[in-house]
Order: C-alpha cells, then sequence, then structure tokens
C-alpha cells in the first residue's frame, strides 16, 4: 500500500469513529434596550419564562409576545450590553435549585450564593412557575404554628397551610413579627424561608444576624433580591422562594414561608410593565396584578396524608400608607389570604408593642387549629377588651364611672399590658394559657405595668415548677377542666401574694 493509500484509509478510519452531530442554535440580535428590559426581533419560538442568554453572563426572562419580537426582563445588570448585540435562546425556564443543601444558606432568585460560603450544594432544579395542587389534595387546615406572640397565637391565630397577611405602615413591626415567627418555630421543625423583595442589603443583614442569634439558621432559607437588584430578580424572587418550599412540603414537612414584602413585588412588576409597553390600569399597575399573587398564594397548602401530610404556611407583608388598608395592592391581596394581622401607627407610636389592632385583625381559618385550651379563654379575653376600647375614651374626660365600669377599664388595661411583648421573647402556648387564665380571674388587675410583667414571670415559674403534666395536656389539644384551672389560680395567687404583688382575686 502507498503512502497516499495509507494516508487516505486513516482518513476514513477517522470518520468512521467521528460521531458528528449537528448542533441547533436559535439566535438574534437585541433591536432596542432601556432600564433594564429589551425588545429582541425574531425568536418566533421563544416561550413565556424562557431564559435567554446575552453576551458578558447576562441573563433576560421573556415577559412579552409579540407578533414579530419578544420583550426581555434582565435578571442580571445589562449596563454592558447594547443594541445590536447577539441573543441566544436557552431553551428552558427561569429554574431555581431545590434541596437540603439550601438551609442555612442565602441565595439570590437564580440561586446564586451570597453568603460566601461556598458552593451550593443541591438535589434538583425547580421551575418557579408550577400549577398550585387541586383541591382534591388538600387537607383542612388543622394544626397551629405557634408564633410565640400572645396577641397572635389568642386572637388571630394561624395555621399550618394557612395564607396569613401582616399588614401595616413602614416602620410599624411587620418584619418583627415575621422573623419572632421563625425564631419561634426553632423547637418545632418547620423548615423557614425568609423572602425579601425590595430590601436594602443592611436590612436583610441585620435580619439574618437575629437569625443567627437566636440559633435558626440551620432550618432556615433565605432568598434575597435587594433593592440595588433588578425588577426582574425582585419579580421572580417571591415565586423562587414558594418553589424552594414546595419541594420540602412534598417530602411531608411543614414549611413556613416569609414575603417581605409583596408591595415592593407589585411595584418591581409595575416597572418592568409599563417599560415593556404593557397597558396601565388603576394606579398604573397593569390589569394582572391581582393574578401574580393569587397563582402566588394559591400554592400555599396542607396536603393530604396520602401525599405527605405536609404544608406551605404564607406570612405576606404588605405596606399601607397612612393606614389606608382600602388602597388597590393591600385590597387585593386581603382578597386572597385567609385572614390578616393589621399593625396600627397610633398604637406603635404609644408605645404599645407589638402594635396589633385586635379589631382590625382577624383569622378566617386559624380557629380550627387553635388548641382547645385557648378557645376557652379567648372569648372573655376579646368581650372585655372590646368592651374597655370603647370606654378608655370616657376616662379622658374625668367622667364619674360606676364601679363595674371601672372594673372593665381596669381589666381592659391589664389585658393590654399582657399583650403587649419585646421582640425576641417568645412564649410557649402553656404560658400563654397561664398568663390568660390569671388575667381573665382579675389577678393582673389595678397592677401598674411593670408589676404586671413581674406578675406574668411569677405565673410562668409557678406553670414550670408546679403544672408540668398541665402543660403537656395543653400540648395535646386538651381542654383545661374547671378543677383543674382553678387548683392552677389558687397556686398563681399565692406565689403572687408571697411576691408582694396586690391584685383583685375578685
Amino acid at each position: 500500500m502507498t503512502k497516499t493509500e495509507q494516508t487516505f484509509a486513516a482518513i476514513e478510519r477517522g470518520i468512521k469513529q467521528t460521531k458528528m452531530e449537528l448542533a441547533k442554535e436559535e439566535v438574534s440580535e437585541i433591536h432596542s434596550i432601556s432600564a433594564g428590559t429589551a425588545v429582541v426581533r425574531g425568536l418566533a419560538k421563544a416561550e413565556m419564562e424562557e431564559l435567554l442568554e446575552f453576551p458578558n453572563g447576562v441573563w433576560g426572562m421573556v415577559q412579552t409576545l409579540g407578533k414579530d419580537s419578544v420583550g426581555v426582563v434582565f435578571l442580571d445588570n445589562p449596563a454592558s450590553l447594547k443594541a445590536g448585540d447577539r441573543v441566544q435562546r436557552s431553551g428552558r425556564v427561569l429554574d431555581v435549585p431545590v434541596g437540603e443543601g439550601l438551609l442555612g444558606r442565602v441565595i439570590n432568585p437564580l440561586g446564586k450564593v451570597l453568603d460566601g460560603k461556598g458552593p451550593l450544594v443541591y438535589t434538583e432544579r425547580r421551575a418557579l412557575e408550577t400549577e398550585a395542587f387541586p383541591i382534591m389534595d388538600r387537607a383542612p387546615v388543622d394544626t397551629p404554628l405557634q408564633t410565640g406572640i400572645k396577641a397572635v397565637d389568642a386572637f388571630t391565630p394561624i395555621g399550618r397551610g394557612q395564607r396569613e397577611l401582616i399588614l401595616g405602615d413602614r416602620q410599624t413591626g411587620k418584619t418583627s413579627i415575621a422573623v419572632d415567627t421563625i425564631i419561634n418555630q426553632r423547637q418545632t421543625g418547620v423548615i423557614c424561608i425568609y423572602c425579601a423583595i425590595g430590601q436594602r442589603n443592611s436590612a436583610v443583614a441585620s435580619v439574618i444576624a437575629d437569625l443567627e442569634k437566636y440559633g435558626v439558621t440551620e432550618q432556615t432559607i433565605v432568598v434575597s433580591a435587594a433593592a440595588n437588584d433588578t425588577a426582574g430578580m425582585q419579580y421572580a424572587a417571591p415565586y423562587a422562594a414558594t418553589s424552594i418550599g414546595e419541594y420540602f412540603m412534598e417530602k411531608g414537612k411543614d414549611v413556613l414561608v416569609v414575603y417581605d414584602d409583596l408591595t415592593n413585588h407589585a411595584r418591581a412588576y409595575r416597572e418592568m410593565s409599563l417599560l415593556l409597553r404593557r397597558p396601565p390600569g388603576r394606579e398604573a399597575f397593569p390589569g394582572d396584578i391581582f393574578y401574580i399573587h393569587s397563582r402566588l398564594l394559591e400554592r400555599s397548602t396542607h396536603l393530604r396524608k396520602e401525599l405527605g401530610g405536609g404544608s406551605l404556611t404564607s406570612l405576606p407583608i404588605v405596606s399601607t400608607e397612612a393606614g389606608n388598608i382600602s388602597a388597590y395592592i393591600p385590597t387585593n391581596i386581603i382578597s386572597i389570604t385567609d385572614g390578616q394581622i393589621y399593625l396600627s401607627a397610633p398604637l406603635y407610636q404609644k408605645g404599645i408593642m407589638p402594635a396589633i389592632d385586635t379589631g382590625r385583625s382577624v383569622s378566617r381559618v386559624g380557629g380550627d387549629a387553635q388548641l382547645p385550651a385557648y378557645k376557652m379563654l379567648v372569648g372573655p379575653l376579646k368581650l372585655f377588651y372590646s368592651q374597655f376600647e370603647e370606654l378608655e375614651s370616657f376616662t379622658k374626660f374625668g367622667t364619674q364611672l360606676d364601679k363595674e365600669t371601672k372594673k372593665r377599664i381596669s381589666r381592659g388595661k391589664a389585658i393590654r399590658a399582657v399583650l403587649e411583648q419585646s421582640r425576641f421573647e417568645p412564649l410557649t402556648a402553656p404560658e400563654q394559657i397561664a398568663v390568660f387564665m390569671a388575667t381573665n380571674a382579675g389577678l393582673f388587675d389595678d397592677l401598674t405595668t411593670e408589676d404586671n410583667k413581674k406578675a406574668q414571670q411569677v405565673v410562668k415559674d409557678v406553670l414550670k415548677a408546679q403544672f408540668s403534666a398541665e402543660a403537656d395536656a395543653v400540648l395535646q389539644r386538651k381542654k383545661l377542666n374547671e378543677e383543674v384551672q382553678n387548683k392552677m389560680l389558687s397556686a398563681f395567687k399565692a406565689a403572687l401574694q408571697h411576691e408582694g404583688l396586690v391584685a383583685d382575686a375578685d
């Protein structure tokens, strides 16, 4: 065989051993770009929510489909891009990593690590947009999610699988209630996800520091799209947090997701929509603003035992202006959720913390999940407190009051003092029951605020020392009969008298 024949034979062998596959790519170029959005001509087969790849590692998400173009929202800073730059389809929709490896980590909605603790270990990737579980797959909300906050657990209880809105003006303590609720899950095994939307980096760092200080980071995931991130990233954040939560829920675990806050989310969506030239509606929000929140919160549920029995509880936060809960976004989300905790600016200014307006706060399904021991006490508490709020105005005019009215005002003041609670001081359900029992019995009437706090501590100490069996019974969803209540009240009264705390025993 000649040298030429050997060469051709080698070439033929190489061709046979080489597996060639044609790779098809759909590419186009940026037609126009402005303020975090772009219009891309072509890409006729692009789908909604699909990721597009731009130069310099920038990613965008398809948000509008036109006849001969698509509207794109950037998820990364597009400062390096210009009209004419190359665009390529990725063939996949926006997704996020999920798995046990996310616990204790801080990530953005794309799954990029923000805490500097090394690469993320995850099980799979899940699409941000998924269908909610159908009605037949859901079970009733029947297990309480204890917040450790007396005013919430007694008056507006939350059940696992519920959607409870927290709303109020800026700086009234909305995030504080949500963070305290996360901290109270320390011993419950509930997996918590804190989703920061449009928050300052310093505010998110403060929340993370509190979670670390009180030892709940190992069961908490933080998903953050800060104020300096793009509108597209802020829009994606709550959906990413929910997809992560659904992974754990489908494993049979209980999950709590805090969305802080959906007002910023709505504003980010409005910004995206206006830049993409969608028709504006009320307050310049697009017509589907209700839909983006309803399809998000509808994914919160309690699954049937056949599907693992897991739950996903949502605590969306919404900011109001001058206490106006009838504004567009607040009314939308109130109609979607199962109740709301309303924080009052006047109460906050008076130093009453948490500043929960019990008259405007409601839980539509949480009462079914509330521990039975609460139900025998909450009725009289609510009655006395509502009467006190109506009568309190009379005391400002020096009006002479009869003995019964004075008693109601005294009891109402005692209830208000009992409902006040400092941050990071959660109470267990048995402790709350004991304090409310003593309040209903009048043991805290006529005490000063300082003495009221001392009296509560005395009651908690007596409960811990003498009534551990009764405390366990409360947690086992048992009622305390009248004989047990009288025994406990006698012990509380004796201890208060021993401490020199004078209270009306009638």
